[in-house]
């Protein structure tokens, strides 16, 4: 829950290509968190 919380805080980098990669880097990991969260259904024979 922490890692959720430290990507609501503001960008931490001044030059522009970092931030970019900053946000980069958060959207990787929410994009992660999703999938893990996502439950993984077969239908029944």
């Amino acid at each position: 829950m922490n890692c959720i919380k430290l990507l609501g805080q503001p960008l931490m980098t001044r030059d522009l290509d970092r931030q970019v990669a900053e946000t980069q880097i958060r959207i990787a990991v929410l994009n992660r968190h999703t999938v893990l969260g996502i439950s993984v259904t077969e239908p029944r024979e």
